[in-house]
């Protein structure tokens, strides 16, 4: 089990050199002769080491016709290599010791990663390196057979077969014409993945896992000469070509509302939920956003969640914030309705506190509490070797600075009722989606709540 700080014992730990200070991780980072780059963030109180492999390519960068492919081929990548047998990296990972194994794909990225104990290292860089440098050497029809009819399924559990997953589909949808590599979600259609042939694999794995396009982070009990000599043992022989250029990135934009409605059979709730397009991840709008969401939909003290659940319990749950990808992202506001609460009624409050913080901004208090929110996060975040690795590799993907953690810190504090209201204007004013989910057989309606005099 892997061993978790308390978070108390981040700043004994030497994660930040005063009391006062910020957190901080320090790294160390150098690139391979075949460009793969790696980051090491050293802490040596427990044995144990969290490996992270970032390959940056995700839904993001395919293209029309092979949608899902990003997430098709991080399946593959555990059927086995050339050294390693069919279905066999999670058991020997396991039988070394290792914890918390897996691999995740989003718009932006491909991550893999594991906790070793810090004797088993070279194990996970085994494993790690074997599959980057002759998976080619093991992909074969049956297991591209196999893996095509687990992603499909792994839709139908996830978006076919679940409460609002078709509404999700269909904001997407609405969000990005057709062709976008966002249209279809990271999961992708099912006919595109049943398409992908062995031809197919085989080209995107040679595009887009060259070394020179992964870069491996490595957070815990192993010093900067082991590693060296560790990673360069395992990784340095491989050969790259270039990094892959990246196509230049779709930012579109909507010309008017949308309003779709979703009858949904799984779902037993009406919900709705609207969506704008939005800032970056980092980017400079992307904290004053994160303060007009928890302005919003923070629970407990947000505007919408005081109002509707709260003072007048229309709503089962209320969310709204930023959600940021490489060159674009999303601002959402979801509410999910009480069975028989008139759904325009709803409508006419989430449309007025839009209008009062687009108006007014939020509060210095609300500024003030969304901050500490987000830097009692993010100390959380570091709490264990994984999240530190994550942190680093999320830095270095999206600013180019895996040490950038104290220049985010500071944007965050920077955030005033001012530039919250400012960036609230440049997003939230433009056109957006609503989706309206129902459920195809409703259940009974039932008179509205009244104000329940709760605190506000």
């Amino acid at each position: 089990m892997m061993l978790a700080l308390l978070p108390s014992a981040l700043l004994v730990a030497g994660l930040s050199s005063t009391p006062n200070a910020d957190p901080a991780l320090p790294f160390a980072t150098w690139k391979l002769k075949n460009g793969m780059q790696v980051i090491l963030h050293e802490d040596h109180r427990v044995p144990l080491v969290a490996v992270d492999v970032w390959v940056h390519v995700g839904s993001g960068d395919e293209v029309p016709g092979k949608s899902g492919f990003a997430h098709l081929f991080e399946h593959m990548m555990f059927q086995g290599s050339e050294h390693v047998a069919e279905d066999r990296h999670f058991a020997v990972l396991r039988e070394v010791g290792a914890s918390t194994i897996n691999g995740t794909t989003n718009f932006d990225r491909t991550n893999y990663f594991e906790v070793v104990p810090s004797n088993q290292l070279e194990t996970a860089l085994w494993l790690e390196s074997d599959r980057v440098g002759t998976l080619l050497s093991h992909v074969n029809e049956e297991s591209l057979k196999n893996q095509r009819d687990v992603v499909r399924n792994e839709r139908r559990q996830r978006v076919d077969n679940v409460p609002y997953g078709t509404s999700r589909m269909a904001l997407f949808a609405a969000l990005y014409p057709e062709g976008h590599p966002f249209r279809y979600q990271v999961i992708g259609k099912h006919e595109d993945i049943e398409g992908a042939s062995l031809q197919d694999v085989r080209a995107f794995f040679r595009t887009w896992y060259a070394p020179a396009n992964v870069t491996l982070a490595l957070a815990g009990d192993v010093d900067e000469a082991t590693a060296r000599a560790l990673v360069d043992k395992w990784f340095g022989s491989l050969l790259s070509p270039p990094r892959p250029v990246k196509r230049p990135f779709p930012v579109v934009a909507l010309a008017k509302n949308e309003r779709l409605e979703v009858k949904d059979r799984f779902a037993k709730l009406v919900r709705l939920q609207w969506t704008w397009h939005g800032a970056a991840q980092y980017s400079a709008d992307d904290p004053d956003l994160g303060v007009v969401g928890d302005a919003l939909g923070a629970q407990g003290w947000g505007r919408l969640h005081r109002r509707l659940v709260v003072d007048e319990p229309l709503a089962q749950d209320v969310s709204a914030g930023p959600s940021g990808m490489n060159a674009t992202g999303q601002f959402s506001v979801g509410v999910t309705l009480k069975p028989g609460v008139d759904p325009a009624r709803v409508e006419a409050i989430v449309r007025e506190e839009l209008v009062r913080l687009l108006a007014e901004g939020p509060s210095a208090d609300e500024v003030r509490r969304s901050v500490v929110d987000t830097e009692t996060n993010l100390l959380f975040s570091l709490d264990d070797l994984l999240g530190r690795a994550e942190k680093l590799q999320s830095l270095n993907h999206y600013t180019g600075d895996a040490g950038g953690l104290s220049a985010y810190l500071a944007r965050v504090r920077a955030c005033t009722p001012e530039s919250a209201r400012a960036a609230a204007r440049r997003w939230l004013a433009k056109p957006r989606v609503l989706v309206i989910t129902v459920p195809e057989q409703a259940p009974p309606a039932t008179p509205a709540p009244g104000p329940s005099g709760g605190a506000k």
